[in-house]
């Protein structure tokens, strides 16, 4: 009896390693595709971190037939999208409280909801492809017109870009010829 239980425990164990090890490589792997990039936006005493997984067009058609319209999408590959500021800021009107957020979006053809949700997730997706946020943790939530742009961004992007008026920013998000753009204020 004692033989078999070790024997059980081994296999099992060695299941569990395997498993752990081929995750590892999956997310290795995933990632060579849809490389990692982190933004970071100081200007005096504002100081916005982006981080997200940015996958490449590689000639598909992306906004409607990849990226789904209306549904709910974690914006860009692999983790959600993360939008950190040590300051509360106004996004489009609302009032964003300083702190970690991921980023969510709902693509239409001619506009996009973008969404600022609490809550931290891990890979952002389901087994079978659906967008995990919870919209109870929605914290800001605005909707913007599509810009549709003439230069095609092969990857996808997310920047801060300072304003000329002082204490203005854009949040900017592209792929493909697709430019969303957010007016970020210090509340």
């Amino acid at each position: 009896m004692r033989k078999i239980f070790v024997i059980v425990l081994g296999v099992l164990l060695g299941i569990g390693i395997l498993g752990y090890f081929g995750q590892k490589m999956m997310i290795s792997e995933t990632k060579k595709h849809s490389p990692e990039i982190e933004q970071n936006f100081v200007d005096g005493d504002t100081k916005i971190n982006i981080h997200y997984s940015s996958p490449f067009k590689k000639g598909r058609v992306i906004f409607g037939n990849l990226v789904p319209y209306g549904q709910v999408w974690r914006t860009g590959a692999n983790e959600p999208t993360t939008f950190k500021t040590n300051v509360p800021l106004i996004i489009n009107g609302k009032n964003l409280p300083a702190g970690q957020y991921t980023l969510w979006t709902v693509p239409e053809s001619k506009t996009w909801k973008i969404i600022f949700n609490n809550k931290v997730y891990g890979w952002g997706v389901s087994f079978g492809g659906k967008a995990s946020r919870d919209e109870s943790f929605d914290t800001v939530v605005v909707e913007t017109n599509v810009i549709n742009s003439d230069t095609i961004m092969e990857s996808l992007r997310i920047w801060i870009e300072k304003s000329e008026n002082v204490d203005k920013y854009h949040l900017k998000l592209g792929w493909d010829q697709t430019l969303i753009e957010l007016d970020v204020d210090k509340a």
